[in-house]
């Protein structure tokens, strides 16, 4: 049976000394594991250190990675809304961390629970799952309290949101990609509801998971940001949004005091 085609996407912001590590784990397992076509792109955004010349000299040795730049930081969201415009190339679309927290084995099999599927979750808390090291008792916390909010906010009953390994189908990918707004670490939340509103298929599926050290999470910051921005999205889908326009300026200026990149504005508008 043919294997269908994948595009894996790394988003990278000053991540030289872990994209090299995780870009050749990949690129190895692809090469010895995969029998389809797969491409690795790594989306170098806002950065100020050497991670554009370690995808290149990584990319030598691999004439299936390449790379987009995006000179502004946009977030993880950011660069992955970019890096989907790239979905018309591939059957399937994934993406994963440059920390490599899931590693490549893991990832590929999401990869095989594709077919009946629209997106396959990578999930820390279904069982199957392994964890190899747990994340700071804080950050599990946060964790928790998230996943109140986000369940509160938009019933998905999907039991780990944030896990940074997902699996797309190219349909649904260009269905739902004018729908996403998000540029910071809630974009995952803003995508599966995007696929939910959209009448996709959604599964969950077990990784095996490490916590990586070098973390770029600010523990409040980020927290505080992820919360504006899934509340954003949850005003987004209701009658009032469009009263709050005025408010604009203030979120702008919100998002720029906390130095996230803010949410960008509706293309297509409320389905």
């Amino acid at each position: 049976m043919t294997q269908p085609s994948v595009l894996v996407l790394i988003p990278a912001h000053n991540e030289e000394f872990r994209i090299g590590p995780t870009l050749r784990s990949y690129a190895d397992y692809v090469r010895q594991h995969y029998p389809g076509k797969c491409r690795l792109v790594v989306v170098v955004n806002g950065c100020s250190d050497h991670t554009l010349e370690v995808v290149q000299k990584t990319a030598a040795d691999y004439d299936f990675i390449g790379w987009q730049v995006i000179p502004d930081r946009v977030g993880k969201g950011g660069a992955l809304i970019e890096g989907l415009r790239l979905a018309t190339q591939s059957d399937l679309i994934g993406y994963v961390d440059a920390d490599g927290a899931t590693g490549p084995e893991s990832f590929f099999s999401l990869v095989a629970r594709a077919e009946g599927a629209d997106c396959v979750v990578g999930s820390r808390r279904i069982s199957g799952a392994v964890i190899h090291q747990l994340q700071p008792t804080h950050r599990q916390f946060a964790s928790k309290v998230f996943h109140f909010i986000v369940q509160a906010f938009f019933q998905m009953d999907i039991l780990d949101t944030q896990c940074g390994a997902k699996v797309l189908r190219q349909s649904a990918v260009l269905q739902i990609h004018d729908q996403l707004l998000i540029a910071d670490m809630a974009f995952d939340v803003n995508l599966l509801y995007a696929l939910k509103r959209a009448g996709c298929v959604i599964v969950e599926a077990p990784v095996d998971w490490t916590d990586k050290v070098g973390t770029k999470v600010t523990y409040l910051r980020t927290s505080l940001v992820m919360f504006l921005s899934v509340l954003r999205l949850r005003l987004f889908y209701t009658p009032i949004y469009p009263w709050l326009r005025p408010l604009r300026p203030l979120e702008g200026w919100i998002y720029k005091l906390l130095r996230n990149p803010p949410p960008r504005s509706s293309r297509a508008g409320k389905s």
